[in-house]
C-alpha cells in the first residue's frame, strides 16, 4: 500500500465512520473496485478504527471522563454492598446498602454496558459472514439502500426527550442489537444506532452522544479479538508507518465529522445522506454485475 492509498482510505474512514454513510461499505467498495492490497489489512483496519476512536475521545472527553470516574465509584459501591451483605448474613443485622445507579452518568455507564452485550454476541457469531460480505459489491450496495431508508425514518421520527435516567435497559438492548447488525458492510453504524436511538425516544443530542460513545467498547472489543490475527501477519516496519499516516487522517477527519453530525441530527438533515446512500448503493449493485 502506498501513502496516497493510506491517506485516501484514512479520509474515507474518518468521513464514513461518523457521517451516516457506512465506513465498512465504502472501504469494501473501494477495495473491490481499485483492488487495493493492504498487505496486512487486519492491522490497517484496526489502526483506522483507533484513529476514529481518538476523535470520539477528544469530542466527548468530558462525558467520557465523568463516566470512567463514576464507573470506578460504582465498582467501589458494589464491593461495599457485598461487604454489607456478608455482615448482614453473619450478624443478622439490617445495614443499609449504597445506591449504585444514583445519577445520570452511572445510568449511562450501565446503558452502554447493556447495549454492548448484543453487539458483541452478533459480532462474534457473524464474523465470518461479515468477512465474506466485504468481498463483493452486492451486499454493501443492498445495505447502503437499507441505510438510506433508516435515515429517512430517522428524519420523520418525532422529537424525543429521553435522557439517561429515562432510558430503559430494554431500549439499551435494542440499540445494541442495531449496532451489532450494522457490522454488515454498507449498513452505517452511526446511522443505524442513531435511528434506533431516535425511535426509542431519545433526545436528539443525546442520541448522537449515545451512538458515538457506544462505538468505544465495540471498536476496542473488535481490536482485541483481531490481535491474534495481526500477530500472525508478517508486516514490514515501513508499511506500519504508512498505516500510521492513514490513522492520523482518519482521526482528524473524524473529529470534523462528529462535530458536523451534532448539527445534522438537530436540524433533521439526514435525508441528504439518505439520497447519497441510495446513489452509491445503486452504483455498487450495478457495478457487481458489470464486474461479473
Amino acid at each position: 500500500m502506498t501513502i496516497i492509498q493510506s491517506i485516501l482510505l484514512g479520509i474515507v474512514q474518518g468521513i464514513t465512520e461518523f457521517l451516516p454513510v457506512s465506513s465498512s461499505g465504502h472501504l469494501a467498495i473501494l477495495q473491490n473496485i481499485f483492488h487495493v492490497e493492504t498487505d496486512g489489512s487486519m492491522l490497517f483496519d484496526i489502526m483506522l478504527h483507533v484513529g476514529t476512536l481518538a476523535a470520539v475521545f477528544v469530542v466527548f472527553h468530558r462525558d467520557i471522563w465523568h463516566m470512567i470516574r463514576e464507573a470506578v465509584f460504582m465498582a467501589r459501591d458494589i464491593c461495599l454492598n457485598l461487604r454489607t451483605w456478608i455482615l448482614n448474613k453473619i450478624h443478622k443485622t439490617a445495614l443499609r446498602y449504597r445506591p449504585v445507579v444514583n445519577n445520570s452518568y452511572r445510568k449511562f455507564v450501565v446503558l452502554i454496558l447493556v447495549s454492548t452485550v448484543p453487539t458483541g454476541i452478533i459480532g462474534v457469531l457473524g464474523k465470518d459472514l461479515i468477512s465474506d460480505a466485504s468481498r463483493t459489491l452486492l451486499i454493501p450496495g443492498i445495505c447502503l439502500l437499507i441505510t438510506g431508508v433508516l435515515l429517512l425514518i430517522a428524519d420523520l421520527t418525532p422529537e424525543g426527550d429521553r435522557k439517561p435516567r429515562d432510558v430503559s435497559y430494554t431500549r439499551g438492548l435494542i440499540i445494541g442489537a442495531a449496532q451489532g447488525l450494522a457490522t454488515l458492510p454498507g449498513l452505517s453504524r452511526s446511522g443505524t444506532t442513531i435511528a434506533a436511538c431516535l425511535l426509542c425516544g431519545l433526545d436528539r443530542k443525546f442520541a448522537v452522544k449515545y451512538s458515538f460513545i457506544l462505538s468505544i467498547p465495540a471498536i476496542l472489543g473488535a481490536a482485541v479479538l483481531e490481535v491474534k490475527d495481526v500477530i500472525a501477519e508478517p508486516i514490514a516496519p515501513a508499511q506500519v508507518a504508512v498505516y500510521a499516516v492513514g490513522m492520523a487522517f482518519a482521526a482528524a477527519v473524524g473529529y470534523i465529522c462528529i462535530k458536523t453530525m451534532l448539527v445534522v441530527v438537530r436540524s433533521k438533515k439526514f435525508k441528504y445522506f439518505a439520497y447519497y446512500c441510495f446513489a452509491v448503493g445503486a452504483v455498487a449493485i450495478v457495478g457487481q454485475f458489470l464486474i461479473v
